[in-house]
């Protein structure tokens, strides 16, 4: 669908000529005598209606009122939390047949940051996956217009919840695809195709190459499959020639049985889930061709099938990684650090002024945290920080873990320099502590996102996190970068983005950025392995 921003009043709004009107009341309510601030102040005084973020009545064919339908929504106290919830609660409204266009109107100032994540919400009430599904039934909306009080001093927030729900809706495709839909040769034409938008490279990277490399953990993971590993290599050029870039490396692991560790039968369809790092970089270069910070960024992805053929890697064995460092194999269903510590290896060559790994990496981290943080570690207080605050500014929270010397005890071998897995107790943590081997003194973090990638049971499928949280990290580095204001001018002047169905107007880096960026320290109100 199309979304489109505009200035328009309340009582502008009934006028506006749609099959339905959704109008958001926020604490304190509309005083006015136009027919919408009438209607709520009634609803209100009858108790039909709720301010409470989410409680809705729904009208139709009102007098002096263009819409069709009307739904009157409760959005709390108007925050990016209170809208988030409201929008997503009439996400059943959207989807009923026969509504082409809609309008989202709120009858108090929205903040840009409440605007942004309305627009995240909207793109993910109405999302349906269709791909290996036909009988599916797309949502019919053709354009969503989002009326608010004033469009220019908000225009940089709609561009960035535009930005979000490209970025989110690929990473929720790819890691919805079943595994044989979504294999590495099939994820690094992804990869390809984004090479496509304005200021995206790829470089695609096949078994011989990764051998050549001396990836020995990676190729041991790969080696049981017959689909050929491929090492996924993208770059974002924003900023200036020579800047310092960030890289993000996403585990791509397509399937995951466990290797001979064989995973239980129960549940391991959601294996296919295992490469969510993996999608959540293909989502965030997507938002990143809308959006053109002024930054460089690289994309690393390490993907491959874990199987348990006849050449599998087996539990003792000893593998040589790209840093030389020997890792004896315990468990082979702890074979997404293997690909990342060889991926992390790698991507030292860019010489980066930030790493952030991102993995369904354990299971433990699930039993810490559950579903809604992800898990944060870092050897580097001033990026994990910024990283808390881009996931408080973008409601994509994460959770500081510890990385004391003391959880590596556990990873001793007596027949390598380390093992691959150190028991149960801390299962997230001395995951961690295995990557850290790997990242020398560059400034590292590492997101455990097997609790938040994706949810089970009946809403199984991915969540598109933590794309949100990474892109509002790469803005707030991008305008603080100490030439992102001379970059970004280049940027400007480049040929912008082709939103296939959703456009998004280019804005300044700062401005985007200063529209989505909380208070310092001011929050705004799936596994390798299950030891």
């Amino acid at each position: 669908m199309n979304f489109d921003l505009k200035a328009l009043t309340i009582a502008a709004a009934a006028n506006e000529k749609c099959d339905l009107l959704v109008l958001l009341v926020a604490e304190p309510t509309p005083a006015a005598s136009d027919p919408l601030s009438s209607l709520v102040a009634l609803a209100l005084k009858h108790g039909d209606l709720q301010t409470e973020a989410g409680k809705s009545l729904s009208l139709y064919h009102l007098p002096a009122i263009a819409a069709r339908r009307v739904l009157l929504v409760g959005a709390g106290d108007g925050s990016a939390k209170a809208v988030r919830k409201a929008l997503a609660a009439v996400g059943p409204a959207l989807s009923a047949p026969a509504l082409k266009r809609a309008v989202v109107c709120f009858s108090f100032d929205v903040p840009a940051q409440a605007l942004t994540a309305g627009v995240q919400a909207l793109a993910d009430a109405t999302y349906v996956f269709a791909t290996t599904k036909p009988s599916a039934k797309p949502c019919s909306l053709e354009k969503v217009v989002f009326g608010v009080s004033s469009k220019a001093a908000l225009q940089p927030a709609f561009d960035c919840g535009v930005a979000l729900a490209l970025g989110q809706g690929t990473t929720r495709e790819w890691a919805n695809r079943p595994a044989n839909h979504a294999t590495p040769t099939k994820l690094a034409e992804a990869a390809k195709a984004l090479a496509k938008l304005p200021g995206i490279e790829c470089k695609i990277h096949g078994p011989a190459e990764v051998e050549k490399l001396g990836m020995g953990a990676f190729l041991a993971v790969a080696q049981g499959s017959n689909e050929p590993l491929r090492l996924i290599e993208l770059h974002y050029q924003g900023g200036a020639k020579g800047e310092a870039p960030v890289a993000l490396v996403g585990k791509g692991i397509t399937f995951d049985t466990g290797g001979i560790s064989l995973k239980p039968a129960a549940e391991m369809d959601e294996m296919k889930f295992d490469m969510g790092g993996a999608a959540s970089v293909l989502g965030v270069f997507r938002a990143l061709a809308e959006l053109r910070p002024a930054i460089n960024v690289v994309g690393l992805i390490p993907a491959c099938e874990n199987m348990p053929d006849g050449r599998a890697v087996k539990p003792g064995d000893v593998v040589t990684s790209m840093s030389g460092q020997t890792i004896e194999v315990l468990n082979t269903d702890a074979e997404g650090r293997l690909v990342l510590c060889d991926a992390l290896t790698y991507v030292a060559r860019f010489k980066p002024r930030a790493v952030v790994d991102i993995a369904t990496l354990t299971g433990a981290c699930v039993v810490a945290l559950g579903g809604l943080r992800s898990g944060l570690f870092s050897n580097n207080e001033d990026l994990a920080q910024a990283l808390q605050n881009a996931g408080d500014a973008a409601q994509d929270l994460c959770w500081r873990m510890p990385l004391d010397d003391e959880y590596a005890e556990g990873l001793k071998s007596n027949f390598a320099d380390m093992g691959n897995v150190a028991g149960r107790a801390g299962g997230a943590v001395t995951a961690a502590k295995f990557l850290q081997r790997f990242v020398g003194d560059m400034a590292w973090a590492h997101l455990d996102i097997a609790g938040t990638a994706w949810k089970g049971g009946a809403a199984k499928g991915s969540t598109g996190r933590p794309v949100g949280l990474l892109v509002h990290y790469l803005l707030e580095a991008a305008r603080t970068a100490p030439v992102a204001e001379k970059a970004h001018k280049a940027v400007k002047a480049a040929k912008p983005a082709k939103a296939a169905k959703v456009p998004a107007s280019a804005d300044t880096t700062a401005a985007v950025a200063k529209t989505i960026a909380p208070a310092a320290g001011a929050p705004d109100a799936a596994t390798d392995t299950l030891l």
